[in-house]
C-alpha cells in the first residue's frame, strides 16, 4: 500500500459529505477507517490498545456508568455520575438478559482497581462479550489532563 495525497483525501471526504447531505438517510451514517502498520507482525507480536483523545465529541450523550467502592461511589454521585456498587451488581444474579440490559443501558463502564477483577466472577461475561468491560478511572482520565 501507498501513502494517499491529503488533497486526494479532503476530496473524497468532501464527496461523502455532499452525498449524505443530498441524500437523507434515517440512520446515523458511519465512516469505516482502516489502517495498516508497517513491520507489525499480529500473529507474533500481541495484541495491543492504547487511547485517542478527539478534537470533536463523537456522542453527545455518553453515558458512563462508575462500578466502585464506597469512596468511589461518593465522587461519582458529587459529580453527578450513575455508578452501581458491588451489591447492585451481585442482585443481576449472572442473568444474561440483565447483564445485557445493563450493558445497553450505558455507553462506558469505569471500575475501582479492586474491583475490575470481581466483575467477570460477579456479572460473567456479558459486558466482555459487549465489548464494554470496565477500564480503571484512572488509566481513562490520565490522557485527558
Amino acid at each position: 500500500m501507498s501513502k494517499i495525497n491529503k488533497d486526494f483525501l479532503l476530496e473524497s471526504i468532501n464527496a461523502i459529505k455532499t452525498g449524505s447531505e443530498e441524500k437523507k438517510r434515517k440512520f446515523l451514517e458511519t465512516v469505516e477507517l482502516q489502517i495498516s502498520l508497517k513491520n507489525y507482525d499480529p500473529s507474533r507480536d500481541k495484541r495491543f490498545s492504547g487511547t485517542v483523545k478527539l478534537r470533536h465529541i463523537p456522542k453527545a450523550n455518553f453515558k458512563v456508568c462508575i462500578i466502585g467502592d464506597e469512596r468511589h461511589l461518593d465522587e461519582a454521585k458529587t459529580l453527578g455520575l450513575e455508578c452501581k456498587s458491588v451489591e447492585d451488581l451481585k442482585k443481576l444474579q449472572k442473568n444474561k438478559k440483565l447483564v445485557k440490559k445493563l450493558a445497553k443501558s450505558y455507553d462506558a463502564f469505569l471500575a475501582s482497581d479492586g474491583l475490575i477483577k470481581q466483575i467477570p466472577r460477579i456479572l460473567g461475561p456479558g459486558l466482555n462479550k459487549a465489548g464494554k468491560f470496565p477500564t480503571s478511572p484512572y488509566s481513562a482520565l490520565i490522557p485527558l489532563l
